[in-house]
């Protein structure tokens, strides 16, 4: 149980939200970009680049669907961190 969190403002929290936010978003972008070179390392490997080919990867395409649901999670975060900046920055406004 975090004690602290009991004595915080409301901007402290938004403050504090917004950070983790922002590392979590540097965190999932960087894991995108490593998914993506893997993609394009296992269709070199494979030598087929079309998803609808029967031969296609395996592999390649379980990063893909990982990459996309990753996507949603960083569109989603990064539609949190605006909302928790604004509200950061009303708070300190006011």
């Amino acid at each position: 149980m975090n004690i602290q969190s009991r004595f915080e403002t409301t901007r402290e929290s938004a403050v504090r939200e917004v950070a983790v936010i922002r590392k979590i978003l540097a965190e999932l972008v960087r894991t995108v970009q490593l998914i993506e070179s893997d993609i394009a390392a296992e269709e070199e490997r494979a030598r087929v680049f079309d998803r609808s080919d029967a031969k296609y990867p395996i592999l390649a395409r379980t990063l893909i669907e990982r990459r996309d649901n990753l996507k949603i999670t960083i569109a989603a975060l990064e539609q949190r961190h605006t909302e928790r900046a604004q509200h950061e920055h009303a708070a300190t406004a006011a």
